[in-house]
């Protein structure tokens, strides 16, 4: 079995090609024809949806798109950020998701970015399929993403979650190549960074800082307002969806006298208190931190999925106590779970299992009945307890699971210089 190892403060990567195995055979509902036929009739329908051939139920998700991004290219046209927009809270590179309905002129602005986003869907299925080791990590992703319903083609989180998966993908042979790609990813969205929790090998780190640093100067240089979006961020409250947000849902029940508003591009609560709930969740964030900080220092056993089981983590852990949870943030996961179940020893077959179910209820709240969470009323708080809550039991049982398959415990017989650590259940190569 291909395995990292850490021998004193070594790691050392030990391969054993025996382990991966090729998906075989083009038939079956889980080989790469069943698959590619799965995959094109859940998308046909999510374009049916965004092409409002079929109206979806509850809120127009398609004018981000349509009137939000389209204004934002408009301006990033011109050769400047959208500084004097405060719904514009993105990193530099997300300009390039922005522009890029441009590549196909002959379709209107809307048209194309739908285009795009089935190109990026079909490009994380292709990419999953090849990495060949087991046909689940692409069973996971087709049936994944249409649970999140339209929404997923209307933002362009997809895209970053293509590159997020291209980087986990490479990130076992190529580091370099790792590095690079989350360094862009992270100037598309930030949260790519966190791929790199369970990187051992420096030269992806590396690669990240100087494809981060490189693309940031670029930026800063050619176009005016590129890091204006720190600002913006900074003055985010407290998202109608996300986990402190079921505090202030029961409190007005209870006479609270704040409101709900539309501010920063995404429906928050405006009110007393409401700063500290936002400062909880900042604080349950610097918590995570430390936590996946201390899985650093003392995880010894480092195998091929452990890349990925971390940045699953990782990322589960910063979504579930962010202040914003929006519906679009779960490809993220969806993706990053996909990656996971392509190794056959991954262990995270069970947090998988929970994204995928609140990926689900997540369809419910936003769009179908968002106007319940909005009222606070029984269906809406029973939604959105009830997707928080399957968020918060992955998180803890994606964390349970790495720190125990990657932390000695502290009986196990000491690991004597040069000798590999091994693994229950898995053989050590020579």
């Amino acid at each position: 079995m291909n395995e990292w190892v850490r021998t004193g403060a070594e790691v050392e990567f030990r391969d054993d090609r025996r382990s991966p195995t090729r998906l075989t055979g083009p038939t079956g509902p889980t080989g790469p024809a069943g698959l590619l036929v799965a995959w094109a009739v859940t998308r046909l329908a999510l374009l049916l949806c965004v092409f409002k051939v079929y109206v979806f139920p509850g809120p127009d998700v398609t004018t981000d798109v349509s009137v939000i991004y389209r204004g934002w290219y408009d301006v990033l046209s011109t050769g400047t950020f959208p500084v004097d927009d405060v719904t514009w809270q993105y990193p530099p590179a997300a300009a390039l998701a922005i522009l890029s309905p441009g590549l196909l002129p002959f379709l209107d602005y809307a048209s194309a970015f739908f285009v795009l986003a089935l190109l990026a869907d079909l490009a994380v299925l292709v990419l999953l399929l090849r990495a060949g080791r087991s046909p689940r990590g692409a069973l996971v992703w087709v049936a994944g993403v249409p649970l999140l319903g339209p929404t997923v083609y209307a933002r362009y989180d997809l895209m970053v979650t293509a590159v997020a998966v291209a980087a986990l993908l490479a990130g076992v042979r190529h580091p370099r190549v790792m590095g690079a790609l989350v360094g862009l990813g992270a100037l598309l969205k930030v949260w790519p960074v966190l791929l790199l929790a369970g990187a051992v090998r420096r030269r992806a780190w590396g690669a990240a800082a100087v494809t981060a640093g490189a693309l940031s100067a670029l930026f800063a240089l050619t176009a005016p307002g590129a890091f204006a979006f720190l600002s913006a961020q900074r003055d985010r409250g407290t998202e109608v969806e996300s986990l402190g947000a079921l505090v202030l849902h029961v409190a007005r029940h209870f006479g609270w006298s704040g409101e709900v508003l539309l501010r920063y591009g995404s429906v928050e609560f405006v009110g007393p208190h409401v700063g500290v709930v936002s400062d909880a969740a900042l604080g349950l964030t610097v918590a995570a931190f430390g936590w996946l900080l201390l899985w650093r220092l003392r995880a010894r056993r480092f195998a091929p999925h452990t890349l990925a089981d971390a940045a699953f983590t990782a990322v589960l852990l910063f979504t579930v106590t962010s202040r914003v949870i929006s519906p679009q943030y779960l490809v993220w996961l969806v993706g990053l779970a996909a990656v996971c179940l392509c190794f056959r020893d991954t262990r995270m077959g069970p947090p998988t299992a929970l994204v995928l179910a609140a990926s689900l209820v997540t369809v419910l709240e936003f769009p179908v009945w968002f106007g319940h969470v909005v009222a606070s009323d029984p269906l809406g708080l029973a939604l959105l307890f009830l997707r928080n809550t399957l968020l918060a039991a992955a998180t803890v049982t994606a964390a349970v699971r790495l720190w125990r398959s990657t932390v000695p415990r502290a009986d196990a017989p000491p690991t004597k210089p040069g000798q590999p650590t091994r693994t229950k259940g898995t053989p050590v190569s020579s």
